[in-house]
């Protein structure tokens, strides 16, 4: 029970460069494409400026499609004020994603402050009767 030699894995990577499928691909030595270019990529710019430790920079590419705004923005800003290290710099933060679910729930938050308003005296006018 002999395979044949073409289904033997890895069977003919030692073949002669004329033999081999990909040689008219291959470049000797390999060689960057002309227009690749090998620095850092074109800085992207944005206004405003997206939150991040001082500490570290901004990577080339990052995203600003919803930046800080509000009450929220500003505990954000206060925030990244701390090093890293404080528990002070994480409470915040937990603190301003409350914030932020709040003010974009800001709707449904005043329905419900109304609702509870016109219960209460509701409940008051019906204590005073």
């Amino acid at each position: 029970m002999t395979q044949a030699r073409t289904q033997v894995p890895g069977w003919g990577v030692d073949a002669r460069p004329e033999d081999r499928p990909g040689v008219p691909h291959e470049l000797e030595p390999p060689r960057p494409l002309a227009d690749a270019d090998p620095g850092l990529a074109v800085r992207q710019t944005s206004e405003p400026r997206p939150l991040v430790d001082p500490s570290r920079s901004l990577t080339p590419v990052y995203s600003a499609a919803t930046p800080p705004r509000g009450l929220s923005g500003l505990m954000r800003r206060a925030a990244y004020r701390y090093p890293t290290y404080r528990a002070r710099r994480w409470m915040l933060l937990m603190l301003s994603d409350r914030v932020d679910a709040l003010e974009h729930n800001a709707g449904k938050l005043l329905g419900g402050l109304a609702m509870v308003a016109v219960g209460f005296f509701a409940v008051r006018a019906l204590r005073n009767r």
